[in-house]
């Protein structure tokens, strides 16, 4: 793999994320360093709001297609030269991404042919979830919520959880004695870890969404506290109630993450994951302590929390009292 795509490309658009990447064992950096930069790529195409809706899913949909053959360089450029007419991200990382595909794709489709057919498999996950967020958030000028918990936990599996399972298969095939239990029950706890970090994410940046006209809070749960979504621009703590659930719902989740961890035996693969789930716990902290419905405020740890949480892992790789 190319120093463009796993030095400046990756770390230009994965920020904390790409420390976990570059920690792996080298053995795993080239198929997760390739599927991060794909499911970016189609996180790029799915958020570019300057693009209307419908347009940003059918060149979802043309993505997608990519994905799910070994496509001819042609198809390849054509498609992406699509892309870049209609999806013009904001930021020049994002742009950068994108004119980048062809390589990436190349590289992608030079996988192991069982890797190639499980991130493939991901990615079209990865992609449905992203699909069904735009069908349901069409319109920017209307507050739209999710209909109810299990749309909201079906997206979540879709974009995240599937990532924790994708991750554990890769790292069951490729590390001997990776796990302390079973892939079963360790790809049991991976969906809940990856759930976890997207929840964490969506709680976080709640305001946001709600100015975008995006409510991920499930609409069955604010009718059974009397709220009309619509309120929520104007007043976001009627919906505290219905919030809080959810950021318990965060904390189960997370736990499931610390067992994940706790029962994984390559160090490395401890560093890489016990990064985000620290920041996301702290996340979640700084969310209760300074409650974004009230404040309008996007929470975010400061690099100090990134260093520390570095140090630390280096203790995690050892032993399990470190998570605590």
């Amino acid at each position: 793999m190319s120093d463009e795509l796993t030095g400046k490309l990756l770390k230009s658009v994965s920020r904390s994320f790409y420390i976990s990447i570059r920690v792996l064992p080298r053995q795993l950096r080239h198929p997760i360093g390739l599927a991060y930069l794909l499911a970016r790529a189609s996180d790029t195409i799915a958020d570019t709001t300057s693009a209307p809706p419908q347009t940003r899913l059918r060149r979802l949909g043309d993505f997608g297609g990519l994905l799910r053959g070994i496509p001819s360089p042609h198809a390849i450029n054509s498609i992406q030269r699509d892309i870049q007419r209609d999806i013009q991200p904001e930021h020049a990382d994002e742009r950068a991404l994108i004119a980048a595909l062809p390589q990436v794709l190349q590289q992608f489709s030079a996988l192991d042919a069982w890797q190639w057919q499980a991130t493939s498999d991901l990615l079209a996950n990865i992609i449905r979830g992203q699909s069904n967020d735009l069908e349901i958030f069409d319109d920017p000028q209307r507050i739209i919520a999710m209909p109810d918990a299990a749309a909201l936990e079906d997206y979540i599996y879709l974009v995240a959880g599937c990532v924790g399972e994708w991750w554990t298969r890769l790292c069951f095939r490729l590390l001997p004695k990776y796990s302390r239990i079973s892939e079963e029950e360790l790809s049991q706890l991976a969906d809940s870890f990856g759930k976890a970090l997207q929840l964490v994410n969506i709680l976080r940046d709640f305001p946001d969404d709600i100015a975008a006209g995006r409510c991920y809070l499930p609409m069955s749960e604010l009718r059974e506290i009397g709220v009309d979504p619509i309120i929520l621009r104007h007043i976001p703590t009627q919906a505290q109630s219905v919030y809080d659930e959810w950021l318990g719902r965060a904390r189960l989740l997370l736990e499931q993450g610390r067992l994940y961890i706790a029962s994984i035996r390559t160090r490395r693969v401890r560093i890489a994951c016990y990064i985000p789930w620290r920041l996301a716990g702290q996340t979640l902290d700084l969310i209760e302590q300074r409650q974004p419905l009230t404040s309008g405020e996007k929470v975010k740890v400061p690099r100090s929390a990134v260093r520390a949480a570095i140090w630390r892992s280096l203790r995690v790789a050892f032993t399990n009292k470190a998570l605590g």
